[in-house]
């Protein structure tokens, strides 16, 4: 191996100048009288060292030619080369002692792992990818070369390398496996020993991955179970937002302007004991009905809004401005006017920490005659172009859908889209009158006050959602616990319904997002993302664990911001790459939603499908 010459040294002690030392210099960076470094730093003992970047290890990770190469080298000048082979799934230190063992009997040592393919230790395995497990190895400063190694043992490779020492741990000594059987006689057919480690101390990667699983929280292994799921496999979740682009969604509700005051910190004031604010800034959100369109937009999808916006008065210019907002972002914007101001939600924060909330919403001054013409842009809009692929009803309770106007767009939207899907949001919502939906997103605490059923088991409660609504499905949410996806058991053939006693079926996902900076927006970030998602063919699992992740972003964010579809793409990756940092370019390919498949000869040849197949290039 190739020898680097070492750096000059250098000293940073003080000397006395003498005739040969320069005269004190006014350099920025360099202190008059002081010997400076060659980073260009004063050579002051008390300061620390310039920050520098590690030195990579990646050289020593070698291809089988460059390997090949590496050991007629070492083999024309002397070097004995020591070689262990295995699978490090877990770099623990059993295995540090095994190699430095290794290292011990020669000149050069040689490590090769076992690729992902050829580990068959059960679903899951191996816990960490290839790559990251040959850059585990390598970054050891014992350890001079690395390979990933293709073949299902190492006999090819053996017979390839001609090791002069191949180190196994101790407990092959006894083995009769056929596998290590060929290995050693490869090497000692080629002059080269087998000799056994110490084994003084006795890890197994297996074991301790084991005990992990045991230890694991609830939450983490709710996620483990529904990642095994063969429909939340990574490929089918990036097929299922690739077919969100150009759906037709229809989103009809209320627009509301959300408002973020952002203050100093809190004082009580003099006079009595009351909360001084002081603001500092402002920033606007568009909300309501508004922020579906958004996310629908951002996600792919034509959005088309059927809204009231007001087209004179004090907030007219800001209805205006949100409309060539919305536009200018692919929403089409369709209105009838209203004679009221736009509703607006102010919410005073100090950092990110809501104190207060103040909502500026007059009555509804909207007539029969305009209420009848947002049914018909509604219908016109979801029997354009043979029909919607997806349309979704709003309530946020401020008095624009009535009870009577929420079942007549459900029943002329029903028929007109593939996919129907209803929200609510406050007290003052109608959850109970949308009818024939597809899927219906409440909040627990929305559904119990629609029934008055606050001690109730919410299976029971759901259950009399769906009967009433002849709605097929529900999400409910349930803030930090996450969600419940339910849908309709089949009652067995012969039996009544009301004699069957499972009539609903429940899929829990957690809550995905690590820290909730602010929960606004969170369920119409879920709502959009799931209606997508069954629009595109998906099931209701699926749209249930992409509607969370959606939710977990809008989650991280203060107020209102949109989730593009490469958000979601890259938080799938992040949330299931707990088993998979890297991929090859076969599994890139795979998992990109137009890539071609691979030929069946070149799959991997694993008993089960490892759940972190998984990786995507936003």
């Amino acid at each position: 191996m190739a020898s680097h010459p070492s750096p000059p040294r250098t000293s940073c002690a003080l000397t006395p100048r003498s005739r040969t030392h320069p005269p004190p210099t006014d350099e920025p960076g360099v202190m008059p009288n002081t010997p400076h470094n060659p980073f260009g730093h004063p050579a002051d003992p008390l300061q620390p060292p310039p920050a520098r970047e590690p030195p990579s290890s990646a050289h020593k990770i070698h291809d089988l030619p460059a390997l090949a190469a590496l050991r007629e080298r070492a083999r024309a000048e002397g070097r004995r080369v020591v070689q262990c082979h295995g699978c490090f799934d877990i770099v623990h230190p059993g295995h540090v002692r095994h190699l430095r063992y290794a290292k011990a009997l020669g000149d050069v040592l040689l490590v090769t792992v076992t690729a992902d393919a050829g580990i068959d230790k059960g679903v899951g395995r191996p816990l960490i990818p290839q790559e990251l497990r040959a850059e585990n190895l390598a970054a050891l400063d014992f350890v001079d070369w690395v390979h990933i190694d293709h073949h299902p043992t190492a006999a090819e490779l053996l017979a390839a390398v001609q090791p002069d020492v191949y180190v196994k741990g101790r407990e092959y000594e006894s083995n009769d496996d056929p596998r290590f059987r060929k290995e050693r006689e490869t090497v000692e057919r080629a002059g080269g020993s087998v000799v056994f480690s110490s084994g003084d101390v006795v890890f197994s990667s297996t074991a301790l991955i084991g005990a992990m699983e045991q230890s694991v929280d609830p939450t983490h292994a709710r996620l483990a179970a529904l990642h095994d799921r063969p429909e939340l496999l990574g490929p089918r979740l990036f097929d299922r937002i690739a077919r969100f682009r150009n759906q037709r969604v229809v989103i009809v509700g209320e627009t509301i302007l959300d408002t973020y005051v952002l203050c100093d910190r809190p004082d009580v004031a003099g006079e009595s004991p009351i909360m001084t604010l002081r603001p500092l800034e402002r920033r606007h959100y568009d909300g309501g009905a508004a922020v579906l369109a958004r996310h629908a937009a951002a996600m792919g999808a034509r959005p088309i809004l059927i809204t009231a916006l007001p087209t004179r008065g004090p907030s007219a210019e800001a209805a205006e401005a949100l409309r060539r907002r919305l536009t200018a972002e692919g929403v089409d914007v369709r209105c009838v006017r209203q004679d009221h101001a736009l509703a607006e939600k102010q919410r005073f924060l100090v950092g990110t920490q809501k104190v207060m909330k103040l909502d500026l919403v007059e009555p509804p001054a909207i007539d029969a005659a305009r209420l009848d013409e947002l049914v018909q842009l509604a219908t016109d809009a979801a029997s354009e172009h043979g029909g919607a692929d997806a349309a979704i009803i709003a309530d946020f309770g401020l008095g624009l859908l009535t009870p009577a106007m929420v079942r007549r767009l459900s029943k002329a939207l029903r028929p007109r889209a593939r996919v129907l899907a209803g929200d609510v949001s406050g007290k003052r919502s109608h959850l109970r009158d949308l009818e024939h939906a597809d899927l219906l997103c409440p909040s627990e605490s929305e559904l119990r006050e629609a029934y008055q059923a606050h001690a109730e088991g919410l299976p029971v409660v759901v259950w009399e959602l769906l009967q009433e609504t002849k709605a097929a499905a529900a999400i409910v949410t349930m803030g930090p616990e996450g969600l419940v996806a339910f849908d309709r058991l089949a009652v067995p053939e012969g039996a009544r319904a009301e004699q069957w006693p499972s009539r609903v079926r429940g899929e829990h996902v957690p809550a995905l997002a690590p820290i909730a900076v602010d929960a606004l927006g969170c369920g119409d970030a879920l709502l959009t993302a799931a209606t997508l998602t069954l629009a595109a063919g998906g099931d209701l699992v699926q749209a249930a664990y992409l509607g969370a992740l959606s939710a977990s972003l809008e989650a991280q964010r203060i107020g209102n911001v949109p989730v593009a579809a490469s958000d979601l793409r890259r938080a799938v990756v992040r949330l299931q790459s707990a088993t998979l940092a890297f991929a090859d370019s076969e599994v890139l390919r795979a998992a990109h939603p137009h890539a071609s498949k691979r030929p069946e000869t070149q799959q991997p040849t694993t008993q089960q499908p490892r759940r972190a197949t998984i990786a995507e290039a936003s």
